[in-house]
């Protein structure tokens, strides 16, 4: 079987774009979990509407599931050009350096707004950190999320599940790049027509042995059925990164990966509204690993037709994305506790959270952070050179420094 790979100059533009629209979805996303009914979060707005369950859930069954499998391809790539040491080195840097600075300067204050909304902290964000960063005493319980640990990492959960998934990977490279792996990686990059359904298969036997059993903790530890999927989708992504074939077939596919797609969550839906109890059982999971994976499909193949370009914005994107991620949770909560005194109304308020969120991840990443050399690795980025200094060769093919929740 010939399966041609990316030429070890070229770029995925298509990549670096749904990167960076991936997580701008994940900022919508944590915006809409402010305002959506009965679904537990730090902080809930007066607003809450059941309506937004349906639009939350369909975007929520696959959001997190894309995400892990862009980040996978963009170990695919780099993984041509680094042995596992090199690679638990410089994905360490960017990924676990900027966790532990966020658990103690950005996620703290959503700990706070949220011990605070649910009267088991006092007011005052300065005694707060001072005894959330010593851990000196235990937190009442369900003061916030994660206070049973004394401190939490929040919305930065995802970077200690891509570490730990990019360990796996790199810890084994002699296994994927023994005959049998390559053999794997050619057998996944040749499925074509309806043969690429099959990868649903393996999420499909995950979510019937694991889900009822371990439901989703973003803990690390028993987060057992999370980590199937998303280790399952990376994996695909790693696989995929350097073929060429798979994303050609999966931009012929795409149309009838959306039309399928929208088939199968009409069903999951229509199942799940018309069910007198709660919908469960091998049906209901079929459908949705079924959307899940024909969702991605979807996405996958229409990005590599329509942004497979070197769009104008692509540069700051992907400098920006990083960032972005790191402050926009404690930027929505922040901006929610200032707005909810004003009543302004589920109209103007959520239009105004956007704006400010978005506002706020815009002046601190462009007027700070990227700015200021320091802080530049406590975010993800690389440090600036100096400008006498002669630049490296490029890093071969596409690079990335990198959130279900």
């Amino acid at each position: 079987m010939n399966i041609a790979a990316n030429p070890p100059g070229h770029r995925r533009h298509d990549i670096d774009a749904l990167r960076a629209l991936a997580f701008l979805f994940v900022i919508l996303y944590h915006v809409g979990m402010y305002y959506v009914a009965d679904w537990p979060w730090h902080l809930k707005s007066p607003h809450a509407a059941e309506w937004l369950q349906w639009p939350m859930r369909i975007l929520n069954l696959w959001r997190m599931d894309l995400v892990f499998l862009v980040s996978g391809v963009s170990l695919g790539f780099l993984s041509r050009g680094q042995g596992t040491w090199d690679l638990l080195r410089s994905r360490g840097l960017r990924l676990m350096l900027p966790l532990a600075f966020g658990m103690a300067v950005i996620v703290p204050y959503q700990a706070y707004a949220q011990g605070v909304a649910n009267g088991l902290v006092a007011p005052g964000f300065g005694a707060f950190l001072l005894r959330y960063l010593s851990m000196a005493e235990p937190w009442p319980k369900r003061a916030f999320d994660g206070a049973e640990f004394g401190i939490t990492w929040n919305h930065l959960w995802y970077l200690p599940y891509l570490f730990t998934y990019t360990a796996l990977v790199a810890l084994t490279l002699p296994l994927w790049n023994s005959a049998a792996g390559q053999w794997l990686r050619r057998g996944f990059n040749g499925l074509r027509g309806w043969k690429l359904l099959l990868p649903v298969v393996p999420l499909l036997v995950f979510t019937t042995l694991l889900a009822s059993r371990f439901p989703p903790t973003h803990n690390l530890v028993r987060d057992f059925h999370l980590h199937s999927l998303y280790f399952t989708m990376f994996l695909y992504g790693y696989w995929m990164g350097v073929d060429t074939g798979v994303w050609k077939e999966l931009e012929r596919l795409r149309r009838v990966s959306l039309a399928l797609a929208v088939a199968a969550i009409a069903a999951f839906i229509a199942l799940r509204a018309g069910a007198k109890g709660p919908a469960s059982g091998l049906t209901m999971d079929t459908l949705r690993m079924l959307y899940l994976w024909l969702a991605v499909a979807a996405i996958l193949g229409h990005a590599h037709r329509h942004l497979n370009c070197p769009w104008p914005w692509l540069r700051w994107a992907n400098e920006s994305v990083y960032p972005w991620y790191v402050l926009h949770q404690t930027l929505i909560i922040a901006a929610a506790s200032a707005l909810a005194p004003l009543a302004l109304g589920p109209v103007l308020e959520p239009a105004l959270l956007v704006t400010l969120t978005v506002l706020g991840c815009w002046a601190l990443n462009d007027g700070l952070i990227r700015r200021v050399n320091w802080l530049r690795p406590l975010f993800g980025l690389k440090l600036r050179r100096p400008a006498s200094e002669k630049p490296l060769p490029p890093e071969p093919g596409w690079r990335s420094p990198s959130p279900r929740a």
